[in-house]
């Protein structure tokens, strides 16, 4: 693959940057990661760039057009050092990319681990107490939940759940 640079979007037009800098043959890569944010009072999950105002610009051609990346509507400058841009290390990408999925969402990692108390913090199961069982790789956890004093299996993704603030008992009520 080519080098990578990074071009610096015009605030809040990452997406226009980004589709007309592909409309002119460049490749785009813009990591997403998964928040937990308020809309209207209610905890969703959505998705949100990791650098927000930035996006990984290669062209796939031998000589690049770079002067064309500051002139590209949304895109506020190509970001250099010196008159040149800056190629973002190799090793950097390669790690970047590897991280993410296929719609270039980036897991961040869980601190949570298998027999970590936990607190189901969006979705139907809000406010639940449960112990994880194991975690799965496209960021889902089984859980096992204390509901009217069963324990049940409940696969949530790893982003609905928080670190419960206090002991859990075998039947994951807090003492």
């Amino acid at each position: 693959m080519n080098e990578w640079f990074l071009a610096q979007a015009k605030p809040g037009a990452d997406h226009v940057a980004k589709r007309n800098l592909e409309r002119q043959g460049f490749v785009t890569f813009q990591p997403m990661e998964q928040r937990l944010v308020a809309r209207k009072g209610m905890p969703t999950v959505q998705a949100r760039p990791l650098f927000p105002g930035y996006i990984f610009v290669s062209y796939p051609g031998e000589a690049a057009p770079w002067s064309l990346v500051n002139s590209t509507y949304g895109v506020a400058r190509l970001v250099r050092f010196g008159d040149r841009p800056t190629p973002v290390p190799a090793q950097v990408m390669t790690e970047l990319r590897d991280a993410c999925d296929h719609a270039d969402t980036i897991f961040l990692g869980t601190h949570l681990g298998p027999g970590d108390a936990v607190e189901v913090t969006l979705g139907p199961a809000t406010t639940f107490l449960g112990e994880v069982e194991r975690l799965s790789p496209n960021q889902r956890a089984l859980v096992l939940l204390d509901f009217m004093g069963k324990q049940t299996r409940v696969s949530v993704p790893t982003v609905q759940l928080k670190a419960a603030s206090g002991h859990m008992s075998p039947m994951g009520a807090t003492p």
